[in-house]
């Protein structure tokens, strides 16, 4: 059985993008987890972080009123698409 160019051509690029999918499943299924050193180390750089900050209770502000009364969102897109209504007949 031979393939011809055209689907070799069609192989690789159906192979190309499942590549990494089958690295990353090959590593897992050997146990491997790329990346988990990484991982461990932000977690106890975020845990020491966390630990040595202290805690206070942050006093709640209201909400500001919005700065403009402009149309926005469907309103906007009315108005903009509104027709003046005919002349009156004299």
């Amino acid at each position: 059985m031979t393939l011809s160019w055209a689907a070799l051509t069609e192989l690789g690029a159906f192979l190309l993008p499942v590549l990494p999918l089958l690295f990353l499943l090959g590593a897992l299924l050997l146990g491997r987890y790329p990346g988990h050193e990484a991982i461990v180390r932000l977690s106890e750089k975020l845990a020491a972080r966390a630990g040595t900050r202290p805690t206070r209770a942050i006093p709640q502000r209201p909400p500001k009123a919005p700065r403009s009364f402009a149309p926005g969102g469907g309103l906007l897109i009315a108005l903009g698409l509104a027709q003046r209504p005919p002349p009156r007949p004299a």
